[in-house]
This record gives structure tokens, sequence and C-alpha cells, in this order.
């Protein structure tokens, strides 16, 4: 089976992805019968292309490592914007990463709208929409027959939406809980070595970890819009942003870590989805943990999840939670898990 391609959004995860692409189509095709052109890139900073036969991802890679852009591209149609790009080319995988925006979902849930409107398979690593239009989205892709993947909205390439609805599948998921914003973790890990928090964040800044304006990380937003789509997806919840009490970090002094460590204990920045009263609650807040918990051991830019079922117990997955490859990667496997469904 053969697809076209269309990338609205062409940052640090498109390009990830883009590599990705390149680099595994031999390997793709033989494992597994994928075989793929990119058709299409809307990017309202890089640029935009149509090229009806295929794109030369090479090319363009190297464009945007040259010139920042893909305008210098010496074929295709020019100029079309995100939605008549999704609209008008001959795309049948919309790969949606353009910026999350927690508020209302824009530019990315008219994005997914339309590509689902026409009929158009998404793969997405933007959490705005899902977190805020999950139901309704998930229930017009099955009304078009269509397929709509978002695994790295929550961990980026490590797994957690396809663990928990494929490898425990069966189980009765009755809580969720972990370290979900790399950003954060980085910051309480070199806090508990005697930095201030000031310090933490301009140095968490300057390796690229925390935005100029970090406050999705540190007011805990990030981890908000991510336990939300966990526990909607996983558990069944019907919650929203709005319905997650959210603490972040900004609060936690020196003090506050060197009574911790005194006590034997960390702050870690959690996420925590439990079932209570037949309704699925959730909360984003600092909390002390002990080394008896393995939440206790993660540190640096790594995220960790544990999913507590009534079949296995507690399941944990570790891994990074950010990455240029690393969530280009998650897009991939959700390409690839969408054929292989396809082709059965």
């Amino acid at each position: 089976m053969s697809y076209n391609l269309a990338f609205i959004g062409f940052g640090v995860v498109g390009q990830g992805l883009a590599q990705l692409l390149d680099e595994k189509r031999d390997y793709l095709k033989d494992s597994f019968g994928l075989e793929y052109k990119v058709t299409a890139i809307s990017d309202p900073v890089k640029g935009s292309v149509y090229q009806e036969g295929g794109l030369d991802l090479k090319k363009i890679l190297a464009q945007v490592d040259k010139e920042g852009n893909i305008n210098g591209y010496d074929q295709g149609v020019k100029g079309w914007d995100s939605l008549k790009t999704i609209n008008d080319t001959n795309a049948d995988v919309i790969v949606e990463v353009s910026p999350t925006n927690i508020e209302n979902g824009e530019p990315g849930i008219s994005h997914i709208r339309a590509a689902l409107g026409e009929k158009k398979n998404v793969i997405t690593t933007n959490k705005g929409p899902v977190a805020l239009f999950y139901r309704e989205l998930s229930q017009l892709a099955k009304k078009n027959g269509v397929v709509l993947k978002f695994e790295g909205t929550v961990l980026s390439g490590t797994p957690a939406i396809n663990l928990s609805l494929e490898a425990l599948a069966g189980a009765d998921v009755r809580e969720i809980k972990g370290i979900m914003n790399g950003t954060t973790n980085y910051m309480l890990t070199k806090m508990a070595e005697g930095q201030s928090y000031e310090e933490v964040l301009k140095e968490a800044q300057r390796l690229g970890y925390a935005e100029t304006k970090p406050d999705a990380d540190v007011k805990g937003w990030d981890a908000q819009a991510k336990i939300v789509i966990l526990a909607n997806v996983v558990m069944g919840g019907m919650l929203t942003p709005g319905d997650v009490p959210t603490e972040g970090i900004t609060q936690i002094t020196l003090d506050d870590i060197e009574n911790a460590r005194k006590d034997g204990k960390k702050y870690k920045l959690i996420g925590h989805a439990w079932k209570e009263g037949g309704k699925v609650m959730a909360r984003v807040s600092p909390q002390l943990v002990g080394a008896e918990d393995f939440l206790y051991h993660v540190n640096g830019v790594i995220n960790a999840l544990t999913f507590d079922t009534d079949v296995l117990g507690k399941v944990t997955v570790v891994g990074p939670g950010a990455g240029k490859k690393e969530t280009g990667f998650s897009l991939l496997v959700d390409f690839l898990n969408m054929h292989c469904t396809r082709a059965k």
C-alpha cells in the first residue's frame, strides 16, 4: 500500500519525521510493505510547497537546514495555506504538527476537523485538540472511516497510549501516575543538587528544554493536557483541562528541596488520574516521593508513567519525553500502525 503525506507544520518535530521517512524508506517497504511519498508541506514560517508526484525529502531538509525555510525549493506549487493544502492536495495522510494551544486548540483543531471531514487520516503530536476535543474528533474519524492517531501527545516516542490500549488491552487501568514533563523534572533534579530555581530555569532554556516563556512547563499546563488525554483515552474519562486542579513548580524553594532531602524524599511534578465513585478524576501537582517509589529514581529530562491495572498490578514505562527524532518517531509509529491495521 502506498500513501501520500502532507505536513501541516514543519518545525522540529515535522523535520524529525521527515528525516526518519527518508532514512527508513527501504526498511519500511521491505519489512512492512509500507510505501509513501510526501507530496505537500505547509508552514506559516518555513513556507509551503505541493508537488503531486512527491517532494525530494533530502533536498527539503537540506534547504531548511541551510536557509531556515523551504522557499528556495525549485519545484512544485508554492504559497498554499494549511487548509488549502489539506483540502486540495492528493494527500491521504495529514501530519498535523502545528504549535500546541491548550486554550482553544487552534489552529490544530481546525486542521484536524478539516482533514477528517475530507476523509483523510490524521497523525498528530498536537496536545491541544486531543485534550480539548478527543470525543468529537474520535467520533468524526469513525464516522468517516479514517484513522486519528496521537501517540506523541503524551511521552513523545516513548509508548504510553499504544502501550495502554494495545499491550494492556483487556486490563482495567485503575490509576495512572507519573512524570510527564521532562523540563520540570530536569529543573527539580538540578535543584536537588543545590542550584536555585532561577539558575536551573536559565540553564534549561539554554539547553533548549524550556521555552523563553516557560509557563506551559513550570506552571504544569503541559502535564495537565497530557493527563487529560490519558484519563479520557485510556480510562474513559470526560475531562477537560479546566476540570483538573493544577499546580506547577514555581513556588518550590531550595529550603523545600533541602527539607525533603533530610526526610529521604524528592519533589516530582506528578500527573495523576484515578477512578473515584464511578468517575475519572485527575490532578497535577508537585509531590514528595520516597526511595521506595520508582519515580524517585527518575531524574533529568526522562519521563515515566505507572499504570495500575487489575490484572498485572503496576506497569511502568520510562523513556524520553521530547526530542526531534524521538517525537518524530511517535508519528512514524502511528503511521506504521495505521498502515498495518488497514493492510489486514
